[in-house]
């Protein structure tokens, strides 16, 4: 015969968990394992350590819905990988069981309840991403590279001695964005220096030597 092991988690030190543990032992628990965590974190030591101790036939006896689960959904996500392992869970203030009929339905319930609400979360995102392409806009993050960006960017890769590097310093974007934005629209990347690369390259005399600049 299988055996109620409990799990009782507060949030913050400040909290007690005695009251949770008082009613999972009434309740008919042998043993009670408790965290002290934040409800945002996905560490919980002691839940990890039952959760492993649990074997076919046991149940998981918790005080309250909210104490094992972070969301309805991670809440579905564990006592489904629960019941794969033949392993129950019962909650006490919500007289839940699932290893009764009743609970199986009640569970059920909510998860259709769960994916009723990710569908209705997708649907409005979708429908507020064609409300926005209607006025002209496009999701995602907006551009650096207005149009009057483009045109000048165009414009100092034509001066003589510019480079990818140095214009895309002067507009205070990446070079990567300028291949993207500007270059990939048929405009001839200046001549890669050989010398340093960022750096224009001076013209070569006869004699071998550079101009001076000035």
């Amino acid at each position: 015969m299988g055996h109620a092991l409990g799990y009782a988690w507060v949030s913050t030190t400040a909290q007690d968990p005695s009251m949770q543990t008082d009613a999972l032992i009434a309740a008919g628990c042998a043993q009670v394992w408790a965290d002290v965590a934040s409800g945002g974190r996905d560490d919980r030591p002691e839940l990890a350590r039952l959760l492993e101790r649990l074997l076919p036939g046991d149940t998981l006896v918790v005080w309250r819905l909210d104490r094992l689960g972070r969301s309805l959904p991670h809440l579905l996500a564990t006592i489904t990988e629960l019941e794969g392992r033949g392993v129950g869970f019962r909650s006490v203030t919500e007289s839940i069981d699932t290893t009764t009929a009743g609970g199986r339905l009640v569970f059920s319930i909510f998860g259709a309840l769960a994916d009723f609400e990710r569908q209705l979360i997708r649907d409005r995102t979708l429908a507020g991403l064609e409300a926005a392409r209607a006025r002209g806009r496009v999701g995602g993050r907006p551009t650096v590279m207005t149009p009057a960006r483009v045109e000048a960017a165009r414009a100092l890769l034509a001066r003589p001695g510019a480079t990818v590097t140095s214009v895309a310093k002067d507009l205070g974007v990446s070079r990567a964005t300028l291949y993207r934005t500007v270059l990939a629209d048929g405009v001839e990347p200046p001549p890669r220096p050989t010398d340093e690369v960022g750096d224009a390259v001076p013209d070569r005399g006869a004699g071998g030597r550079g101009d001076a600049k000035v």
